[in-house]
């Protein structure tokens, strides 16, 4: 299956989407992921993965374009939420150079920024080794997806 959007739903109680990303959740803040949780994942679904990138950021690396915030994997289909700064998963690498969550930070004066925070349905449960990137993620997990969606906020540092 290609990339494409699905009628799986992403919600998370810290903010709407299109919404304002709380500063606690941001790198200005206390850094914490926020709580996520979502519906109607395709028939089928038999593992997650979640991924958060801002595509406004001025960063071009091997062929990609944007920041990658988040990478979380290895999460059972029975897993539909996430608590706010969750220990459930395995964490890849963002582009802070660390495991795990990196919150918005935008470069000062760079105006608002999109955070996706993107949910993966696939269709078998995944066993990747922590520390991962996000293109090596998407590379393993391309043929067993399902469908996908995304909550997106914004955030932005003057």
């Amino acid at each position: 299956m290609a990339f494409a959007l699905t009628k799986m739903r992403v919600e998370s109680n810290a903010f709407a989407d299109q919404g304002v990303i709380p500063v606690r959740y941001t790198g200005d803040g206390e850094d914490l992921s926020p709580a996520l949780s979502w519906q109607d994942a395709p028939e089928g679904t038999k593992g997650f993965a979640v991924i958060c990138h801002d595509p406004d950021a001025p960063l071009v690396e091997h062929g990609g374009y944007g920041f990658v915030h988040w990478v979380l994997y290895n999460l059972p289909g029975s897993v539909t939420s996430l608590d706010e700064a969750t220990p459930v998963g395995t964490r890849g690498v963002n582009h802070f150079g660390g495991n795990g969550y990196g919150g918005p930070m935008p470069p000062e004066g760079h105006g608002v920024h999109q955070y996706y925070f993107w949910v993966l349905a696939l269709d078998k449960p995944t066993d990747l080794p922590e520390g991962i990137s996000m293109a090596e993620l998407l590379k393993q997990v391309e043929p067993h997806l399902l469908g996908m969606n995304r909550l997106v906020g914004t955030y932005r540092r003057d």
